[in-house]
Formats: structure tokens, sequence, C-alpha cells
């Protein structure tokens, strides 16, 4: 094992333990080394490595502190993986986007609020005058993640916004005949709607369910393992 991961995993044991509390501030560089047995560059490599990860946050002229420990702020360190995921790995990420954001949809519909609800058909109508890819994308984006923040679990908002990235969207609304990947997908989400005003959880879920597989099928059937879609291939669906 590399002397930074060693450090990694003595200082993260540190936390697990309860040494480190969240929120605490780390001893000195020169008392931590000595007390784990580690140089201090292989230290300084491996607070590094845990900032880079949201395990610990450095403040400018006060130290380095761990970090809240929450696993949304933990999440957010796979966005990068997950937007540069191709083929395989892809498939896998819409694959559990399926599982998870159909059923969240269900539970938003009793506590989505009435002007959660105007917000959608707002964000609805500003998608269908979307004059780019990115700009829909965006605005598809914001819509899905209105309806889960419903919900109230910020981990569960986090780690769908991570499993459905920007720019797999875009990789996958260009790579399909994008004015029929467009239009299925306005279809998709009005019925999405339509079954959120209902208060229709069954429906919901339903609707939410046949969006995301149309998705999933599409990238089984235009993803070899390693392969990013070009312009040239053709879809029935956006995200």
């Amino acid at each position: 094992m590399a002397l930074t991961d060693e450090a990694m995993d003595q200082i993260k044991a540190m936390i697990v333990r309860g040494d480190l509390a969240p929120g605490s501030r780390l001893p000195k560089e020169e008392d931590l080394a000595g007390q784990l047995g580690l140089s201090r560059n292989s230290l300084r490599e491996a607070v590094r490595a845990l900032t880079a990860m949201r395990i610990l946050v450095t403040r400018q002229g006060d130290g380095t502190y761990v970090s809240s420990l929450e696993p949304h702020v933990l999440l957010e360190t796979l966005s990068f993986a997950a937007d540069v995921s191709q083929g395989q790995t892809a498939l896998q990420l819409v694959q559990v986007r399926r599982l998870l954001e159909p059923q969240a949809t269900g539970l938003a519909t009793a506590l989505l609020q009435p002007t959660d609800l105007q917000a959608l058909r707002g964000i609805l109508d500003r998608s269908r005058a979307a004059a780019t890819v990115e700009e829909f994308v965006a605005h598809d984006i914001e819509f899905h993640l209105r309806i889960i923040e419903a919900v109230g679990n910020p981990v569960l908002s986090m780690l769908l916004q991570v499993l459905s990235t920007r720019t797999q969207r875009v990789r996958i609304v260009r790579g399909s005949r994008t004015r029929r990947a467009l239009d299925q997908a306005h279809q998709d989400h009005e019925a999405i709607l339509a079954a959120l005003q209902a208060r229709d959880a069954p429906l919901a879920i339903s609707t939410a369910t046949v969006h995301i597989a149309a998705v999933e099928q599409w990238l089984a059937g235009n993803f070899a393992d390693d392969d990013v879609p070009s312009p040239g291939h053709t879809a029935d669906h956006a995200d």
C-alpha cells in the first residue's frame, strides 16, 4: 500500500472511531504525523486527497477540519465520475436511476405544494421554448430535481443528481434524432406532471418508469462498452 493511501486510511479510521468528530480541527501537522507514525509529506498528500473527497475541509489561515460528513456532501465527489461515464458504466447509472427515481416521484405526489406544481408547469413551458439542446437539458434537470426535492431527503436528491448528469443527457440528446427525442421527452414530462397534479402516485411511478426506461433502452442499444454516441445514431428518447 502506498504511504499516502496508508495515511488516508489512518485518518479515516480516526474519524470512524470518533477520535475526530465532524467539524473538529485536525491536530497540528507535526503532532498528527508523529501520532500516526507518518512523514509530514505523506500526511500532506493524504490531507489533500481527503480534502478533494470532501472528508476534510481547509480553512485558509485557520487549519484543516473534518467536514460535516453529511452523505449528500460526500456524494458530490461522485459527480465528475458520473459525468465522464461511458458505455456499460453509463448504462448502469441509468439503471440505478430507474430503480430510485420513479419511487421518489410517487412519494412526491402527496408532498408537492400548489406552488411547486405551478413551478413545474413553468419549467415545462420554458423547456418547450428552449432554443438549444443545452438549454432543454437544463430545464429537464430542473424539472426532475424539483420533484425529487419535494421528498425532503437531501441524500436522495444528491444521489439522483449524480446519477442523472448534465453531460450524459446532452450526449444522449445529441446522439439521437434531436427533434424526435425532444418531442418524446416533452410528452413524457407532461404525463408525469399530469399524474402529479392528479395526486396519483401509481400513475406517477409508471410514467416516470416509462420515461427513464426508454433512456435505458436507448443506451443499451447504442453504446458499445466504451463508445460515446455520435450524431449519426438514432433514438426515440431524450432524458
